[in-house]
């Protein structure tokens, strides 16, 4: 069984680094180990949507996946801090974000 799980966060307002980050995440250009890092912490499938400098991800998971294990794996891991670095020259947080808050997870408010 898979659970989803939806984020927003914000790019900055600038068409220019708009189109650098759609970029770095065609699926050939984005780096093997971000990759690796996401499969094997339980992401099962995972999408980025884009609409003006908004951005939503959806995630599905398996039973495995854990939000703790998933950060502390990331912080232990240079390649993946390297890719958030480098993501957050694009990316700004949402206005209601905490402290150093990126992707905000979002209430689900609707199913059909």
């Amino acid at each position: 069984m898979t659970t989803r799980h939806c984020f927003a966060l914000d790019l900055k307002d600038d068409p220019k680094l708009i189109a650098e980050y759609k970029k770095y995440h065609k699926a050939e250009e984005v780096w093997p180990e971000i990759i690796a890092s996401i499969k094997g912490s339980g992401i099962e499938k995972l999408d980025i949507y884009l609409v003006g400098n908004r951005l939503f991800m959806i995630m599905d998971v398996n039973a495995d996946f854990s939000f703790e294990t998933k950060q502390q794996t990331d912080l232990a891991n240079e390649q993946v801090v390297e890719w958030e670095k480098l993501m957050w020259t694009f990316q700004q947080q949402l206005p209601w974000a905490k402290g150093d808050e990126k992707w905000l997870l979002m209430d689900n408010i609707f199913t059909m």
